[in-house]
Parts: structure tokens; sequence; C-alpha cells
């Protein structure tokens, strides 16, 4: 794919998630750091419950939208969940596990893709 098709697909992600009112999502750019993935999204739910819903919600819509969900891990706890998107590699936490695993601080380095009008629709970006 692509790699504006890719940054689209992972900016579909990001909004797809916060319409389940995903917490703080960080979008990085991968490819020049890893041969993993070309992004990782980042984002927390404020219970291993919404964790789920978010997890479930993105798989049902990105196959609406034609991508599959290439793998999925910790889908039954709800605290870490891993979706491998093939280019995008999505990480759903449960907020102390967020802070506990500090993967924003181990990919410091990493690029990251500011939202820009990303939102779900009725959403309006906070004013100072």
């Amino acid at each position: 794919m692509e790699n504006n098709e890719t940054l689209a697909k992972a900016k579909l992600c990001r909004k797809i998630i916060l319409e389940r009112k995903a917490v703080d999502p960080v979008l990085f750019e991968m490819g020049k750091l890893s041969a993993i993935t070309d992004y990782f999204l980042v984002a927390s739910g404020n219970s291993s419950r919404q964790v789920q819903a978010m997890a479930s919600h993105l798989r049902k819509r990105m196959r609406e939208n034609g991508y599959r969900t290439h793998g999925i891990e910790g889908e039954q706890e709800g605290h870490w969940i891993l979706m491998d998107l093939g280019d995008i590699i999505v990480h759903l936490f449960y907020q102390p596990f967020r802070e506990f695993y500090d993967l924003e601080g181990l990919w410091f380095d990493a690029p990251r893709i500011e939202p820009e009008g990303d939102r779900p629709s009725g959403d309006k970006p906070e004013e100072d």
C-alpha cells in the first residue's frame, strides 16, 4: 500500500476509536524506525470494558471499509489490546497499563502525526 494510503488508513483508525471516546490517541510514524510496521496508534480507555468496546468497534468499522485485521491479542482481559492491521499496529490500553508500559516513552524519537480534523462528527476541538 502506498504511504499516503497507509497514512489515510492510520488516520481512519484514530477517527474510529474516537467514536468510542478513546483517551489521548497518539499516532506515531514508525517506518524509518521499525521494519515491523509503518504506524503505531496508541490510545487508552477509562476501563477495560471501554478498551474492549474500542477494539470491537475498530475491527468492525475497518472491515466495513475493506481492511482486514491480521491478529488481535489481549482482547479477553482488555488491559492491553494489540491489533495488527499490517502496516498499522494499534495499541489500546486500560489507562493504568498505558502508564506502566509507557510506549510513548519507548518510542519518544518517533515522529507524531498530529490530528487534523479527524474527530468524529459532532465533536469540536477544545478551545483555549
